[in-house]
């Protein structure tokens, strides 16, 4: 449906509990409903972290995403505190736990909406950063205000700040403890993918419960710190297939939505809906906006970056499932209104995810901020006709990348003035948890045809596009070539071999429109549409071009000369 999944999960769940009697995790699960919320809540961010490169983490992104955890916090709270008494008649206490829910936005949606929305690399990585580390504040926060209620503070105006760096201290020391005992099981013991996988979700629910077994909510930290250390420090092998883990990590953030929204009843919602509808009208015209632009602030951020930094903030996963967890836990405590907590969060959740699901892709196109559709690809190989192809490719329009392994290749790429991959991209390529940013393809284009057919199949999961490679020979050999299913580039009749030996009797590349005519031995490799877009050959597909396309051909090889003297 091209919507993010939110949008129907948490109707679905809000029906099912509304029009039966046996979806309320309550009846099913009873009171440990919230401490498996709280663990599942943990696994999230434990695999947010693992998405989080700190090398990517400098400069104005790092000055950006400091100050919007700030501001996001401050603002957004002190909104919530200065009308929430007005707007839903409740004590200041409520109004208060209400805006420390509310400050936490989260991967579980802002990673689906940014997925869909495929903004720039710069905006995206601010805005996945920003999602995954207020999640663990928020936590934090709210169980230090709801201690601080519970205690009288807030209601005599006063907040723990001792126990707020008491428990940031827990959490730190927890995701360290936990980075430790993955190192030990995923190093000292090898543990292979099955034991391995395992042996996280383990190590992750061990340590998130300890610490919050010492301090409500801390778990949320060591969870992530976890993930970043393992995702981050050198000599970590993680064992765990990605697509597999987030088909996991769905399941539960389904599971969750579902059940969390099911346990709220329409008769809840009713004296809170219009007040609501006010506080998200602010949250997100107002509050995000001034946030944004003060986070902004002397960077090199353009403007129109600024205004869809502005424009994303939803609610997810972690403001439902504190919501859940601190209004009962309040009601039992006597304090009024407490019981209005989970239906206006439920409801900021809802409206949040609406107003940014739907409108976010037009937004980010209006403002230009989507990431271009003119392709980048990779070349990997240092051959003369890959060098050649990558000048062609070029000359087509395309912002070409080219990564050699040897000293006299590198050399080569620089000779002929394409940009050459980063040093430690492969290594980067290579790890499961890391994607080649602002890469849209990759063409394995070197002499070892057993290297081209084993890295495709370790980088495909680490591109935001197709992995194609050339062709072994009919007659090879090799290990590993013919056996390896993927994309063929230009079908049966021109592998490696003749490709490379066409060239190397002066077969050259040409860029010409599509609407030129050419002579018969010209065939086509690639074509460029006009909005950048590349589409190779392939041993499945012959590509069709159309008037205003590029192609990228191959000549034949000319005739040898006869010497025809005496």
């Amino acid at each position: 449906m091209r919507i993010p999944a939110l949008i129907v999960l948490l109707p679905a769940g809000f029906t099912a509990g509304a029009l039966t009697d046996i979806v309320h995790p309550d009846q099913l699960v009873g009171e440990d409903f919230s401490s498996l919320v709280s663990l599942s809540v943990a696994l999230i961010l434990y695999d947010a972290g693992l998405g989080l490169d700190m090398r990517l983490l400098e400069g104005a992104t790092r000055n950006t995403v400091i100050r919007l955890l700030v501001f996001q916090v401050v603002l957004t709270w002190a909104a919530v505190m200065a009308v929430g008494p007005a707007l839903f008649s409740v004590p200041a206490a409520v109004a208060s736990m209400i805006g420390v829910i509310l400050v936490v936005s989260g991967p579980t949606v802002v990673g689906p909406l940014l997925e869909h929305v495929k903004p720039s690399d710069k905006v995206r990585r601010v805005l996945v950063w920003e999602g995954s580390l207020i999640d663990a504040v928020g936590g934090i926060l709210g169980a230090v205000v709801f201690h601080s209620i519970v205690a009288g503070g807030l209601r005599t105006g006063h907040f723990r700040v001792g126990s707020f760096l008491g428990s940031i201290a827990v959490g730190l020391a927890g995701g360290v403890v936990g980075a430790v005992l993955l190192w030990l099981t995923l190093r000292l013991l090898r543990l292979g993918e099955t034991l391995g996988t395992l042996a996280q979700f383990a190590v992750v629910v061990v340590v998130a419960a300890c610490c919050d077994a010492v301090y409500d909510d801390t778990g949320l930290i060591a969870a992530i710190v976890t993930g970043l250390v393992a995702a981050n420090l050198p000599g970590f092998d993680m064992p765990v297939r990605r697509p597999f883990f987030e088909t996991l990590i769905q399941l539960i953030i389904g599971l969750l939505f579902v059940a969390i929204s099911a346990s709220v009843t329409p008769e809840s919602l009713v004296p809170v809906l219009l007040p609501t509808v006010v506080l998200v009208a602010a949250l997100v015209l107002l509050v995000r906006p001034v946030i944004a632009l003060l986070s902004t602030l002397r960077t090199d951020f353009t403007g129109r970056e600024r205004a869809f930094i502005g424009w994303m903030a939803p609610r997810g996963i972690v403001a439902a499932s504190t919501a859940t967890t601190f209004s009962a836990a309040l009601t039992g405590e006597g304090l009024r209104d407490a019981d209005k907590i989970l239906p206006v969060t439920f409801l900021v959740i809802v409206g949040t995810v609406l107003v940014y699901g739907l409108t976010a892709k037009p937004v980010a196109t209006k403002l230009d901020v989507v990431r271009t559709a003119r392709f980048r690809p990779l070349l990997l190989g240092d051959g003369p006709w890959v060098v050649d192809l990558a000048r062609a490719l070029r000359t087509a329009g395309l912002d070409v990348l080219m990564w050699a392994g040897s000293t006299q290749g590198r050399a080569r790429i620089d000779a002929a003035g394409i940009e050459q991959a980063a040093g430690e991209l492969m290594a980067v390529a290579t790890d499961p948890q890391a994607r080649l940013e602002g890469i849209t393809s990759v063409f394995l284009l070197t002499d070892d045809d057993d290297f081209n057919a084993l890295v495709s199949v370790v980088l495909r999961d680490s591109v935001d596009g197709p992995v194609y490679r050339v062709g072994p020979p009919p007659d090879t050999r090799g290990v590993v070539a013919p056996y390896t299913s993927g994309e063929i580039l230009f079908g049966r009749e021109l592998v490696r071999h003749t490709v490379a030996d066409r060239h190397a009797r002066g077969a050259r590349f040409h860029v010409q429109p599509a609407s030129a005519p050419y002579s018969p031995g010209y065939e086509t490799l690639f074509v460029v549409r006009p909005d950048g877009r590349l589409e190779p050959t392939t041993e499945a597909r012959a590509v069709t071009a159309a008037e205003g396309d590029t192609l990228v051909l191959l000549g034949p090889a000319p005739a040898p000369r006869v010497d025809t003297a005496g």
